[in-house]
């Protein structure tokens, strides 16, 4: 099991793993945990022991378990239907049907490259899937169940109605359920109700599913499990494999439905008129007329975003990332600002106790015996306690007796015990943030900031007057000695941060620890601004000056959960592209309201619940790969996307003029299958799955086809001028093959013009690339078989020579036409 707590100088969580399945007996015993405020009341006869294995096996047999199917991804169902049954596949159908039944095999090719493709798009995904289950078995949250007075570890599907269910900071509530044992037990309904502010639950209070543990501990029965979980359906679809709701999806959704509608009145008046042409020979007016619709469907758009997409999860998931929501690699790509924790993601979990500076003349004998009692008083032990812990265990049969115990909270920055030192002599004291807990004109405070300067961690250990929880417990406490601790900084994160830096993306360290210690870690790491860090306790709260300071500051220490919040915020207010990383309870918040939300797998179940990226290694080293995988993503599609509706428009085009000018169709599919092959189909593939570093960008859409609209038209253009002047120089029986082989030369040249465009910058597989489709193309025209194959060869020279001088010139309108929109809507 892995448990948690939080970090009392700050807000970080503490990760102490127990390996997956172990056991531990549970000591049932009312008074040796008293809540200070609401003492836990003696269970019920074996209700503190959780259930007996009886009991569960008949609520199995009854049906009364919690077996909601978490799904990750798709069905393999699901999928073949989702890359089989779509539009433009019914329509491409269709005509390949019609094709085969009235046309040579050559003008079917398209029905078997559809084929081929629907096939890769299943295969993919099928990869993603298997990927992404497995990774979402990894990541799961395991709950701790309470059976026979036994404590362990089991999935959230074994979990069965009446289980009594362990709480502790961080962990999440996975079925409804009322509360059984209470130790300050502070819930987060916020997730569930919009209320920030969490909720102190009592024994017999209920507790919702899908809320989480930020303070204290605790146990609750499971009242709902299953379907009747009020989060059940939620998280269910939450966690589904998904290909939408991102800007790319929605874009290209967009294009097909104009492209549809586009297609339709074209594709009518493209069958009218040819059966009206050409009314003695109907078969070729229909094959024809289908090498005229076919083109103008980007059916291989719609693939590659998926197979890329699907792809990016695969090579991902090789790094140990999970992506819960797909589009998020789509989405990180577009950041440009990227908030920090410190603890958990620049520094290491651990730390050691490097030295204890007594204060005020406290014995140090004593204070090591209050730091062992106050060590053993945590049955969750943090990063910092656990430090204290190993450097002074508790001696055997001295042990102090626990009389009441604080929490740690976020808002307070410090936690608490009381013990029965023996003899009648009790004590109290408070260990946390010395700026917190002491006045601001203590002289301790110069010393702490020298140790701060140095990127150390300092807790103050106070003893307090009066019931820790009594307001003012932490103003009035009498300082006695200050613990100095050491953390272990992450030996990639420079790394890291040089690699976002390089990339142009801002990086914001939001920390509850101390102002300087962070700045003095960030500055460690090479961090620019870190030399002057800021105290959120002193930023504004006016939403615009905050975003203001935000901008031009780089690490803030004393930060509080609702604060982080607003800080995403503010930044989302100008503009900026947000990912929030983070692992602890107080991260959740902003992690749900920033763009990319990023866990440590790690993390609690809360943080690894809202983010829509897991890093299951819990390295923060490989939030690159991420970025650079999501901007290989979306900047290839868009490059490939051009490339399709530069084909979609030149096809509307052709087809309008042949409609107007009322003369035969220039092309077979045969002619634009090859066409289509070669200058779009085999280049995509390979450019689609490229590196590439470029920053996303926004408006999609309107990116792509500022390029496609004047591209298709010059094409079009060019190949109908050269189909004109081939119909006048070719005059006789068979004339038709020789205007459409001059026709298919430029619009062939004009297109690899196009490509060669689009592969910049070149790289020398880009080049070989390119080369490539044009060598074959040579080949088609050179070996007889091929161009009877393809009804392509080229009549005397006047004519290719033509066509090929008319692509030139339409080169270098395509040329001037890409630098022009380039310059007029620069990146």
């Amino acid at each position: 099991m892995t448990q948690r707590a939080l970090d009392p100088s700050g807000d970080e969580p503490n990760r102490s793993p127990i390996p997956s399945g172990t056991e531990r007996p549970v000591m049932i015993d009312a008074g040796s945990e008293l809540d200070p405020v609401h003492p836990v009341e003696p269970p019920a006869p074996g209700g503190g022991r959780g259930l007996t294995a009886a009991e569960v096996a008949e609520r199995i047999a009854r049906g009364e378990v919690n077996d909601v199917p978490v799904r990750s991804s798709r069905s393999l169902r699901e999928i073949v239907h989702a890359n089989v049954f779509t539009r433009f596949n019914l329509i491409i159908g269709v005509l390949w049907v019609i094709m085969l039944s009235v046309a040579p095999i050559q003008d079917s090719l398209f029905g078997f490259v559809i084929i081929a493709n629907t096939g890769i798009g299943i295969v993919q995904e099928w990869r993603a899937k298997k990927t992404l289950d497995s990774l979402a078995v990894i990541g799961e949250a395991k709950p701790t169940v309470r059976r026979d007075g036994v404590a362990a570890e089991i999935s959230t599907s074994e979990i069965v109605l009446g289980d009594l269910v362990e709480l502790g900071p961080g962990d999440k509530v996975v079925v409804d359920g009322s509360v059984a044992e209470s130790d300050s037990l502070e819930i987060d309904e916020s997730l569930l109700t919009g209320e920030a502010d969490p909720v102190l639950k009592r024994p017999g209070d209920p507790v919702m599913s899908g809320s989480f543990v930020v303070a204290g501990g605790g146990a609750f029965a499971a009242t709902k499990v299953g379907r009747e979980a009020y989060a059940a359906q939620l998280a269910e679809e939450a966690s589904r494999f998904t290909l939408v709701q991102s800007e790319l999806r929605s874009g290209i959704s967009t294009i097909l439905k104009y492209v549809t509608w586009m297609m339709i009145p074209t594709a009518i008046g493209l069958v009218l008129s040819q059966l009206v042409v050409d009314e003695h020979n109907f078969r070729a007016s229909i094959a024809r007329t289908v090498g005229g619709i076919v083109p103008m469907i980007p059916e291989g758009l719609v693939l590659l975003t998926s197979v890329a997409f699907a792809i990016g999860v695969v090579r991902l998931g090789r790094k140990q990332c999970l992506v819960q929501e797909l589009p998020a690699i789509e989405g990180l790509a577009r950041v440009d600002i990227v908030c920090l924790d410190k603890t958990g993601t620049l520094t290491e979990g651990g730390m050691d106790v490097t030295e204890v500076r007594a204060l005020n003349g406290t014995d140090e004998p004593y204070l090591s015996r209050v730091l062992a009692a106050f060590g053993a008083s945590d049955p969750r032990p943090n990063a910092s306690l656990q430090a204290i812990i190993d450097a002074y265990p508790v001696p055997d049969g001295d042990g102090w007796g626990v009389t009441q115990s604080l929490p740690f909270s976020s808002a307070r920055k410090y936690s608490g015990a009381a013990f029965d030192e023996g003899g009648g002599q009790a004590s109290g004291w408070l260990l946390g943030a010395p700026d917190v807990l002491l006045p601001e004109d203590d002289p301790a405070l110069t010393e702490i900031e020298q140790l701060n300067q140095q990127g150390l961690r300092v807790l103050l250990l106070a003893r307090a007057e009066g019931p820790l929880d009594a307001p003012g417990t932490g103003a009035g406490a009498e300082p006695s000695a200050l613990i100095v601790l050491e953390q272990r900084l992450r030996p990639d994160a420079q790394e890291t941060l040089a690699y976002f830096a390089d990339q142009r993306v801002a990086t914001k360290v939001i920390s509850g620890d101390n102002a300087v210690s962070v700045g003095a870690v960030a500055a460690k790491l090479g961090l620019p601004g870190a030399e002057h860090p800021v105290d959120a306790r002193r930023l504004p709260t006016d939403p615009d000056e905050m975003a203001t300071a935000m901008e031009e500051n780089a690490v803030f220490g004393r930060v509080t959960p609702q604060q982080k919040r607003e800080m995403v915020a503010a930044l989302q207010s100008r503009g900026h592209t947000v990912a929030m990383t983070g692992d602890g309870v107080n991260d959740v918040l902003a992690l749900k309201d920033a763009d990319i939300g990023v866990s440590m797998g790690s993390g609690s179940e809360a943080t690894r619940a809202v983010a829509q990226i897991v890093l299951l290694n819990n390295s923060f080293a490989t939030l690159p790969s991420v970025v650079a995988e999501g901007r290989r993503v979306i900047g290839n599609i868009t490059r490939v996307a051009t490339l399709f509706l530069t084909k979609t428009v030149y096809s509307v085009l052709l087809a309008i003029l042949v409609v107007c000018f009322q003369v035969e169709y220039p092309f077979l599919p045969r002619h634009l299958t090859l066409l289509s092959t070669l200058t779009i189909g085999i280049p995509a593939f390979f450019l689609a799955l490229a590196p590439n570093k470029e920053r996303a960008h926004p408006h999609f859409v309107r990116r792509v086809m500022r390029y496609a609209i004047p591209s298709g038209t010059i094409a079009a253009v060019a190949t109908f001028t050269t189909y004109l002047l081939a119909r006048h120089y070719y005059v006789g029986p068979g004339s038709l093959d020789a205007e459409t082989s001059a026709a298919t030369l430029t619009l062939f040249l004009v297109s690899m013009w196009v490509l060669a465009i689009i592969a910049r910058p070149y790289t020398w597989w880009r080049i070989c690339l390119v080369a490539a489709m044009g060598l074959a193309f040579l080949i088609v025209l050179a070996v007889p078989w091929l161009q009877n194959f393809f009804a392509l060869k080229l009549v005397g020279a006047q004519m290719p020579w033509t066509a090929v001088g008319i692509a030139v010139v339409a080169s270098a309108a395509l040329e001037y036409a890409w630098r022009l929109v380039s310059r007029r809507f620069p990146a």
